[in-house]
């Protein structure tokens, strides 16, 4: 059951990186469009910076303690034995 619940939370939380990078490549492409005169996204990506891509950085956050915890955990009950 801990394995099944470590994996699912790995595999979230690598898609949650992907989603966290792809958000800031487009910020950094829709503020270099926006510097040379080209409208690249930059209103929408604002525009999903609270509902999408601040959540996504705390869960990526939670997500990340949340796996040392457990991993540390796990290590000192597997020590124990």
């Amino acid at each position: 059951m801990k394995d099944k619940l470590l994996d699912w939370l790995n595999l979230v939380l690598v898609a949650d990186v992907f989603l966290v990078l792809f958000s800031f490549l487009w910020l950094a492409i829709a503020v270099f469009g926006k510097s040379v005169g080209l409208p690249l996204g930059l209103d929408l990506w604002y525009k999903l910076w609270q509902p999408v891509f601040t959540p996504a950085i705390g869960i990526l956050m939670a997500g990340a303690i949340l796996s040392g915890i457990i991993s540390q955990i796990s290590k000192r009950l597997d020590s124990a034995k």
